[in-house]
């Protein structure tokens, strides 16, 4: 099964920031095993343009839209037997003690 790992940063990282792990080690390894089928980090929030189209017309803000603290700051595409294994992979990502991870299963519109 597929899952989309958003990578975020998160107001209250882990106390102890020596405790992640290094993300150059994780990629490696979940690329290695095939957990990871791909992945980036993304530009700062500042760089976002929000597309909305209202009554036809096209809106674009700067920018997120969202005000928030929090900020997605990359993906990973993981292939997983099933949501536990996603959440091991995910518990062991550097982000996971510095920010947080969200993990979405992606649907199958066939």
């Amino acid at each position: 099964m597929k899952y989309m790992m958003f990578v975020c940063t998160d107001t209250e990282p882990d106390k102890d920031p020596t405790a992640a792990p290094d993300i150059e080690q994780w990629v490696a390894e979940r690329d290695a095993n095939g957990q990871r089928l791909t992945g980036s980090a993304f530009a700062p929030p500042s760089a976002a343009t929000t597309v909305r189209v209202r009554d036809g017309e096209l809106l674009l803000s700067d920018g997120p839209f969202a005000e928030t603290k929090e900020a997605i700051v990359g993906f990973d595409l993981l292939e997983c037997a099933d949501l536990d294994e996603a959440i091991e992979v995910a518990r062991a990502h550097p982000m996971a003690y510095g920010g947080r991870i969200e993990l979405r299963p992606l649907v199958d519109l066939d």
